[in-house]
């Protein structure tokens, strides 16, 4: 059943739950349409990813609540294991959470009224990664957008930890490898054990997502091995063609400027670098200008991107 909410200055957004399979697990999806779309039409349409704690109630839903309004349908959805979603709680790999946004591109590109030449990509957070990741095996994407990533994992976690701890963790995810081929099973550990939120996003993170459903359960030491694995630089060349839009909060002390700005040197794509003047997500607010103003900025990469393949997107009035 779709219904409407209002999410700003009178703009109708609707929504339609719905659910589509990845590897074999159900996972929970939600697409929004700008209210009023002519009928018979095909429509461009994006994927929102969200990062780490990957639920649609995050960013997918508030994105979609803006890019909805400059005419674009929007999927959001929980990637396995998250809130609703099918899958084993607390097992997050990067790999496989590529894997469901390459699955719901085949998802959405498959509906009647959306124009499978004009699908594009926005990931946020480690979601940044995972979008490069899934373009660059699916080939059929017309524009990918990476917002305040990280981009090589290992490098990333040495920016982060002294080089005790570094070590230390290294230690930690090589005893858990040894103990999952003895035993069977990763360890469960606190949600940001390996992953230390910096006071800024902790702050934002306990007042705006802590009680969103399904956050915060304990995750298997084995996502910080996918970290380590983590290369995206030594596959971004592969997605050109296809246009790549990178932003980055240029104060943000969680996932450094410096990873965008090492992303950008080694993309081929056509490609542009976005400052953002904030940190990680304290601008992360349906009503805050620099938010609406990435917001402009995506939506014009969109058109841009999906311009060779028919018309653009339509702003819906409200």
């Amino acid at each position: 059943m779709a219904s409407p909410v209002g999410p700003t200055e009178g703009i109708i957004v609707i929504e339609k739950e719905t659910a589509f399979y990845s590897e074999g697990s159900r996972l929970k999806a939600t697409i929004y349409y700008p209210d009023n779309l002519p009928e018979g039409e095909q429509y461009p349409a994006i994927v929102v990813n969200s990062g780490y704690q990957g639920f649609n109630e995050f960013y997918p839903k508030l994105f979609a609540q803006r890019m909805t309004e400059h005419g674009f349908v929007c999927l959001g959805f929980d990637y396995r294991g998250m809130a609703d979603s099918e899958g084993e709680k607390g097992r997050v790999l990067i790999e496989e959470q590529a894997q469901d946004v390459r699955n719901a591109v085949t998802f959405i590109s498959s509906q009647d009224d959306i124009d499978p030449r004009r699908v594009g990509l926005v990931g946020w957070g480690m979601g940044a990664a995972n979008v490069i990741l899934a373009a660059e095996k699916a080939g059929d994407i017309a524009g990918v957008a990476a917002l305040n990533g990280f981009y090589d994992g290992e490098r990333w976690l040495k920016s982060i930890h002294t080089y005790d701890e570094f070590l230390k963790i290294v230690d930690e995810v090589h005893e858990d490898r040894v103990n999952r081929v003895l035993r069977g099973e990763s360890e469960l550990a606190d949600t940001f054990a390996h992953y230390p939120l910096d006071p800024a996003t902790g702050d934002y993170v306990e007042k705006e997502l802590s009680q969103v459903h399904g956050f915060g359960h304990p995750t298997r030491l084995q996502f910080t091995e996918s970290i380590l694995d983590l290369k995206v630089e030594n596959v971004v060349a592969n997605l050109a063609p296809t246009p790549l839009f990178i932003a980055h909060g240029e104060q943000n002390s969680l996932h450094p400027y410096e990873e965008a700005r090492s992303l950008y040197a080694v993309a081929a794509s056509p490609k542009t670098l976005y400052t953002i003047s904030g940190r990680h997500n304290d601008f992360m607010y349906g009503d805050h200008p620099e938010f609406l103003l990435l917001c402009d900025r995506l939506h014009e990469f969109f058109d841009e991107a999906f311009s060779a393949f028919g018309a653009p997107a339509r702003s819906i009035s409200a």
